[in-house]
């Protein structure tokens, strides 16, 4: 029997918008029909716990760690009552935590911000750095996190382009909802002999050569999914203002990104992080897998791991 890779749901113990991330993973893991895997990092407090092997404080943080990933599986379970969940709590900084099992995830999901487990850091930290090194697919939960609204996907010219459009026609479809593709690009640059002279036809459609474009790309996953409304926008604006907006009334963004290390695909650098700061709904940078861990689990040579 082939084992699935699962979801990651990573967990920072607070209550109200930090469960998000949970339920948003469990929501997902039960459409997809994965197992969801909890997961809990905490870093040791190095001035306190220098000389407290074996001590009362050692058996407190366990405790409390542990705490956490019961409390998380249980939200879960109320969620996705159908989907095999465990739980894990690991020892270590979290970005690094989070990377080690990232080759055998399905999706990481994780928060915009974080608190308890993820010691309070701001985007631009643990979610910045899984997000963009992270060698499998993430969402960053941030703003409205239930359904309603169409996937709205960023589609540029590099070759992301085509896992970002599979991706994204994938969540439409499981979501039975619309889906709205954009394309940002520059508006042409007239020549000054084309001034336009009395009795001449209408200009042509400035963004015609891109509208075609973007069709070309839309083309074989519109036959794949001959039911699914699809809308196309193409802007003038960054791409980052454009997907910021269309937040606002999306239940899901889609993105792109080449490889491990910087994202490289439909946004680049400082757009992408404006996304991720200022977006309305869940944004997913898609990427294809394309490399797995060594055989054994990156998780057995951790000190000590609570499964449930």
């Amino acid at each position: 029997m082939t084992t699935r890779d699962p979801i990651v749901a990573g967990v920072d113990g607070t209550a109200a918008a930090g469960w998000a991330p949970l339920e948003w993973a469990a929501r997902e893991a039960e459409r997809r029909d994965r197992p969801l895997r909890v997961l809990y990092a905490f870093e040791w407090d190095r001035d306190e716990s220098r000389n407290a092997a074996g001590s009362e404080y050692v058996e407190a943080v366990w405790s409390a760690a542990e705490s956490v990933t019961a409390t998380a599986v249980r939200r879960a379970r109320e969620l996705a009552p159908t989907v095999a969940i465990t739980s894990v709590t690991l020892i270590g900084q979290p970005t690094a935590r989070l990377l080690e099992i990232a080759d055998d995830t399905e999706l990481m999901v994780l928060g915009h911000r974080g608190h308890g487990g993820f010691a309070g850091l701001p985007l631009g930290s643990v979610s910045r750095r899984v997000a963009t090194q992270a060698p499998c697919p993430v969402v960053v939960v941030r703003g409205r996190a239930t359904a309603g609204g169409p996937v709205v996907a960023g589609v540029g010219d590099s070759p992301a382009a085509e896992q970002v459009l599979r991706t994204a026609f994938e969540a439409a479809a499981d979501r039975g909802c619309a889906l709205v593709a954009i394309r940002s690009c520059h508006p042409p640059i007239p020549r000054w002999n084309t001034a336009p002279r009395a009795g001449d036809q209408r200009a042509p459609d400035p963004d015609a050569a891109e509208r075609a474009r973007l069709e070309h790309q839309l083309a074989p996953w519109r036959e794949r999914h001959p039911g699914l409304p699809v809308e196309t926008v193409i802007t003038h604006d960054s791409a980052a203002s454009a997907l910021v907006g269309a937040s606002a009334r999306a239940q899901l963004v889609v993105v792109g990104s080449r490889g491990r290390g910087v994202v490289r695909g439909a946004l680049l650098g400082s757009a992408l992080l404006q996304l991720l700061q200022h977006a309305n709904c869940p944004v997913l940078i898609a990427r294809e897998r394309t490399s797995r861990a060594t055989p054994g689990d990156a998780l057995t040579a951790l000190p000590r791991e609570a499964g449930r």
